[in-house]
C-alpha cells in the first residue's frame, strides 16, 4: 500500500486536486472540531500531456436537479446498458452510441485513471481570439519607445486570424480605426466624462448587423468581425497596426511644472470594455492595459494632478483620508463585474517608480482572471520577458490561456460547497449542494472563470453536513465533481471532468488515520488563502489574531504535552510543518502592510490567490539553497544562522531571487580569485548559483526581480526581512543562550500569540515565555 504522501502526490499529478484532509470525518461535529475546514487546491487546467481530449460530448445524469457527468465511480450494468449516477443514485440508460459497451469495451471516462477527463465540443461556430490594447501615452520617451517595441513584438506571436485593437489615451482617449488604409483615422472621447456602454456604442455605430436585427438574435461571431472596424484580424492590419504603433506619440497635452500628466484611465477602460460588450459579449477576449503612473482625470481618478498631493498610503486609508479611494473602487469594480459577465478578462501592466492606482483598479483582474504584472520601467527585462511569456505555447503548440471559463462543483449528499476563492465570480447558481455557510465567494456551486492558464489554481472549501447520529455506513465514500467548461485558444470549446472520492471515518474510533491524511502543505495555503481573503475587508490585527486562534486549536485537537511544560510539547509528523507555515504567513506581505505600499499588497495579494500549491509555499516561506565547498548545494533553514562567511545563498521568494555572498566569499570575489587558473573550484562556486537563478527566470511567470548582493550590501535587505532573527546584535556574542531554529517551531504559538496550554485550554496570558529576539 503506498503512503499518504505518494497518494497526494498522485492524484495532484492526475487530477490537480489537494486536499486538507484525504480521510473526511463522517460527521459535522467531527469536522467541526478538525478546525482545518475539508478544503481543496484545484487547478482546473493543470497540463497532462498523457491526457488526449476526445471527441464526443460527455453523457449526463436525466435527473434535471443533478446533470452530473459518467465517470468511473458510477455502477454500471453493461448488460442492460444502464449506469447510476453516484451523486443522485438516478438510473440512466446509455445513449445509442454506447450500444457496443462491455466489461472489456469500456469508454475512457469509465476507466480509473481517467478521473480527470476533456471533451471537444463540436457544436457552435468556433469564436475568434480577441486582443485589444490599451495603452497610455504618458510616458517618458524612453519608457514609450520600449513599449511600443514590446507590443510589436506582441503581434508577431498573435496567430493570424486573431482579432486585435487598439486604444491610446492620455488627457484624452483614442480609438483607432484600423480597416482604414491610407490614413489613420480614431474616435476620440473627452477623459472626463463618464460614458454609458450604450451611448459608446451608439457613437461607435455598434448597433446589430441588419440581418441580425431583422431575425432577433445576436450577431454571430463572423458577423460581428466583418461589421466592427476597430477590432481586425492581424493578418489584415499586420502592417498598418505596426506602423500605427510605432508612430505613436506622447500625450501632446502640455504638464506643467508640480503637475502630474493627467491620465484618463478609467474613461479608456470604459470605452474597450463598453466595445467588447457591443461587438464579442459571452465570447472570450484579453483586455489588456498598459499604464505608467495614477489614474489622475475624470472617473476612476485615484489622486488630483497636483504633485503636492501624494498619493494615497495605508496611513491615509486607515485614517479615512484617502479622498478618491471609495469612487474610484466602484467605478473600477462596476467594470470588471460588467466585463466578467461577457467572458472579457483584463490585465494590468503597471510599470512607474510611484504608485500607479492598482489598489482601486485590482479588482478589473481578480474577478476576470487577468495577469497583474508590475516593474519600474516598461524598458527592463522584467516586463519585456514577462510580457512574451503571456504568449507562451504548450506542448501542442496552442497558447498556455483558456477564456470564458464556468466551474460547476457537485457533491455526494454528505457534502456541501461553501465556497472559492481565486480569480472568479459567482454566477450566484443555488443548488441543493450549496451551505449556508459560506468561505471566501460562497452561496453558489457555479462560478465564472473568465481568464485561466495551466498554474490558475482556485482554494475549494467544504462542509460536512451528515449529522452526528446518523453515521456513515462503513466503507462509504464521499464524491466530488469538478465541470469546468472553456474556450480553449485554438478556438473551440472544451469541457474538463473531474471526479474524485475519498473514504469517511469516524473520528472517535479512527482519529489517528485522519491525523495521518493530513495535507500540511495543502491546509498552510488554503487557511493563508482564508486569512488573505478576510484581510481584505478586516483590520489586519483581528486576522492575525484569528489565524492564532485556528493554530492553537489545531494544536490543542492533536498536540502532546505535559501540563505547565511548554518543552514537552509535541506534533506528529504529519502536522510537524503547518506551525512554521503558520510562523512565516504572519510575517508575510499578504497579512504585514508594514512597509508596503497599498499597490504592492494588492500586487502580492493577486497572485498568491491564484497560484498553485508549489509557489504558494513559496511565497509563504522563501527557499534557501546553501553553496559551499564542503559538497553539493543544500536547502538550509530560513534562518540568520544560516548566513555564514564562507556560503552564498540563494533564496527564492517567488517575487525575488537573491543571490547573497558571504563575507570571506565576497572578499575573495572582489580579490578576482575567480579569474585565476588555480582556483577553478572558487569560479564553479560562484556559477553554481547563478546557474541555478536562471533555470527559474527561465520559467516563472511573472518574471521575479533578480538581486545579486553580498554581506554588508544594501540588497542584503531582501534576505534578511525573510530570516528568522534568531542572531541578531543582541545575542550574537552571549555564549550559552538557547536559540530558537526556524525548525523547532512547535512551542511558536506559546509566546508568539500571548497564549499558554493550561488544563488543555487555550487561556490568554499577557506573558512573553523567551525572548524572540
Amino acid at each position: 500500500m503506498s503512503t499518504y504522501q505518494e497518494f497526494i502526490q498522485q492524484n495532484e499529478d492526475r487530477d490537480g486536486v489537494r486536499f486538507s484532509w484525504n480521510l473526511w470525518p463522517s460527521s459535522r461535529l467531527e469536522a467541526t472540531r478538525l478546525v482545518v475546514p475539508v478544503s481543496c487546491l484545484f487547478t482546473p487546467l493543470k497540463e497532462r500531456p498523457n491526457l488526449p481530449p476526445v471527441q464526443y460530448e460527455p453523457v449526463l445524469c436525466s435527473r434535471a436537479t443533478c446533470k452530473a457527468v459518467l465517470n468511473p465511480l458510477c455502477q454500471v450494468d453493461f448488460r442492460a446498458k444502464i449506469w447510476a449516477c453516484n451523486f443522485c443514485f438516478q438510473r440512466n440508460p446509455f445513449p445509442p452510441s454506447y450500444a457496443g459497451i462491455s466489461e472489456v469495451n469500456q469508454p475512457a471516462e469509465l476507466m480509473p485513471q481517467f478521473s480527470t477527463i476533456e471533451y471537444i465540443v463540436q457544436r457552435g461556430p468556433p469564436t475568434p481570439l480577441i486582443f485589444m490594447y490599451v495603452v497610455d501615452t504618458c510616458l517618458e520617451e524612453e519608457d514609450l519607445q520600449a513599449l511600443k517595441e514590446s507590443l510589436q513584438m506582441s503581434l508577431s506571436l498573435l496567430p493570424p486570424n486573431a482579432l486585435v485593437g487598439l486604444i491610446t489615451f492620455g488627457r484624452m482617449v483614442q480609438l483607432h480605426e484600423l480597416s482604414s488604409e491610407g490614413i489613420a483615422k480614431s474616435y476620440v472621447f473627452r477623459g472626463n466624462k463618464d460614458l454609458s456602454s450604450k451611448h459608446v456604442q451608439e457613437l461607435l455605430g455598434l448597433t446589430k448587423p441588419a440581418a441580425a436585427a431583422q431575425q432577433g438574435r445576436p450577431a454571430a461571431p463572423q458577423e460581428a468581425a466583418a461589421f466592427c472596424k476597430f477590432l481586425q484580424p492581424v493578418h489584415r492590419v499586420d502592417m498598418n497596426l505596426t506602423d500605427l504603433l510605432g508612430e505613436l506619440q506622447r500625450d501632446p497635452w502640455p504638464v506643467p511644472q508640480g503637475k502630474r500628466p493627467l491620465r484618463s484611465t478609467g474613461v479608456a477602460l470604459s470605452v474597450a470594455v463598453s466595445l467588447l460588450e457591443g461587438t464579442f459579449p459571452n465570447t472570450g477576449a484579453r483586455l489588456m492595459l498598459f499604464v505608467g503612473g495614477p489614474p489622475t482625470h475624470g472617473p476612476g481618478m485615484v489622486v488630483g494632478d497636483e504633485l503636492k498631493t501624494p498619493i494615497r498610503s495605508w496611513h491615509d486609508i486607515q485614517k479615512d483620508n484617502a479622498r478618491h479611494l471609495k469612487k474610484a473602487t466602484k467605478f473600477y469594480e462596476g467594470l470588471a463585474n460588467r466585463s466578467a459577465g461577457n467572458g472579457h478578462c483584463i490585465d494590468i501592466y503597471a510599470c512607474a517608480l510611484d504608485q500607479t492606482g492598482l489598489l482601486e483598479m485590482k479588482c478589473l483582474s481578480n474577478l476576470t482572471g487577468g495577469h497583474i504584472v508590475m516593474g519600474d520601467s516598461f524598458n527592463t527585462s522584467l516586463f519585456k520577458q514577462t510580457f512574451q511569456r503571456v504568449f507562451s505555447k504548450d506542448y501542442n503548440n496552442d497558447f498556455r490561456m483558456a477564456f470564458g471559463g464556468v466551474l460547476e462543483v457537485k457533491t455526494s449528499r454528505e457534502l456541501k460547497v461553501c465556497g472559492a476563492i481565486g480569480p472568479c465570480v459567482s454566477l450566484t447558481s443555488k443548488d441543493a449542494c450549496v451551505s449556508e455557510n459560506e468561505m471566501g465567494v460562497g452561496g453558489t456551486n457555479q462560478w465564472k472563470l473568465c481568464g485561466l492558464g495551466p498554474s490558475t489554481t482556485l482554494g475549494m472549501y467544504f462542509e460536512v453536513v451528515n449529522q452526528h447520529n446518523a453515521p456513515v455506513p462503513q466503507g462509504g465514500r464521499g464524491a466530488i465533481q469538478f465541470v469546468t467548461q472553456y474556450q480553449h485558444s485554438n478556438t473551440h470549446r472544451r469541457i474538463r471532468v473531474t471526479t474524485i472520492a475519498r473514504n469517511w471515518a469516524d473520528a472517535n474510533s479512527q482519529i489517528q488515520h485522519i491525523e495521518s491524511s493530513f495535507d500540511q502543505e495543502a491546509a498552510a495555503v488554503l487557511m493563508a488563502r482564508l486569512g488573505v481573503f478576510r484581510a481584505e475587508s478586516e483590520e489586519g490585527p483581528d486576522v492575525l489574531r484569528w489565524l492564532d486562534r485556528q493554530l492553537i486549536r489545531l494544536c490543542q485537537k492533536f498536540g502532546q504535552f505535559n501540563k505547565d511544560d511548554p518543552t514537552s510539547f509535541r506534533l506528529s509528523e504529519s502536522l510537524s510543518l503547518y506551525p512554521q507555515f503558520m510562523f512565516h504567513l504572519r510575517r508575510s506581505p499578504f497579512l504585514q502592510v508594514f512597509n508596503n505600499s497599498p499597490d504592492e499588497s494588492s500586487y502580492y495579494r493577486h497572485h498568491f490567490v491564484r497560484q498553485d500549491l508549489t509557489q504558494s509555499l513559496i511565497m509563504i516561506q522563501p527557499i534557501l539553497y546553501s553553496y559551499s565547498f564542503h559538497g553539493p548545494p543544500e536547502p538550509v533553514l530560513l534562518d540568520s544562522s544560516s548566513i555564514l562567511p564562507d556560503r552564498i545563498l540563494l533564496m527564492d521568494t517567488f517575487f525575488q531571487l537573491v543571490i547573497f555572498h558571504g563575507e570571506t566569499i565576497a572578499q575573495w570575489r572582489k580579490a578576482g580569485y575567480q579569474e585565476m587558473a588555480e582556483y577553478e573550484n572558487f569560479k564553479q562556486l560562484l556559477q553554481a548559483p547563478l546557474d541555478d537563478a536562471q533555470e527559474i527566470l527561465q520559467t516563472r511567470f511573472p518574471m521575479p526581480r533578480y538581486v545579486d548582493t553580498e554581506h554588508g550590501g544594501s540588497q542584503a535587505r531582501f534576505l534578511l526581512s525573510k530570516v528568522n532573527p534568531s542572531q541578531t546584535h543582541n545575542n550574537l556574542y552571549a555564549w550559552g543562550q538557547v536559540q530558537l531554529p526556524v525548525a523547532n517551531l512547535n512551542i511558536w504559538f506559546l509566546f508568539f500569540s500571548g497564549f499558554v496550554f493550561k488544563n488543555s485550554q487555550a487561556v490568554g496570558r499577557k506573558a512573553v515565555l523567551c525572548n524572540f529576539s
